[in-house]
């Protein structure tokens, strides 16, 4: 197997766009994988080479992996005639995972509708934060297809 490098200044980006990640609560063996998909000059790695990269251990690496392939962030793609996996970020798609999370901040708006309506009226400030919060993510729904819109006859 031909050994695959990246360079000093790859390393240091994948290092911070994985602590970037690691604030949104994900495992930093799983941030530095979806950080090394992103960066590398190869969209495609197998799983040795992101094992050796990283200098993680196999199940750290086995682990982080099926991770970010259950969180719909990473896939896996073979080749004719072997056997290997090769993994790499879903970002070809980032349109559609896009309107899947807004279509998930309506569904979580809703709940929280629901949830304000059963709230006691004794917590004036807290309930009122929360309609403003629902408002709010009603708003950016409504206004994500006219982003879109706006984005895509501005390309």
């Amino acid at each position: 197997m031909t050994e695959f490098k990246i360079t000093q200044a790859q390393k240091e980006l994948v290092e911070k766009l994985g602590v970037y990640y690691e604030k949104s609560g994900m495992q930093p063996a799983a941030c530095r994988v979806m950080a090394l998909l992103i960066v590398s000059d190869q969209t495609e790695l197998t799983f040795e080479e992101i094992q050796q990269i990283l200098n993680i251990s196999k199940s750290a690496t086995s682990g982080a992996i099926n991770l970010l392939i259950t969180a719909n962030r990473v896939e896996y793609i073979t080749r004719p005639g072997e056997r290997k996996r090769y993994f790499r970020a879903k970002i070809l798609n980032w349109k559609v995972d896009m309107i899947q999370n807004m279509s998930q901040m309506t569904s979580v708006s809703a709940l929280l509708k629901e949830i304000n309506k059963q709230r006691p009226k004794s917590s004036k400030e807290f309930n009122n934060t929360l309609a403003e919060m629902i408002s709010f993510l009603e708003f950016v729904n409504a206004e994500i297809p006219a982003l879109f819109k706006r984005w895509e006859a501005k390309k």
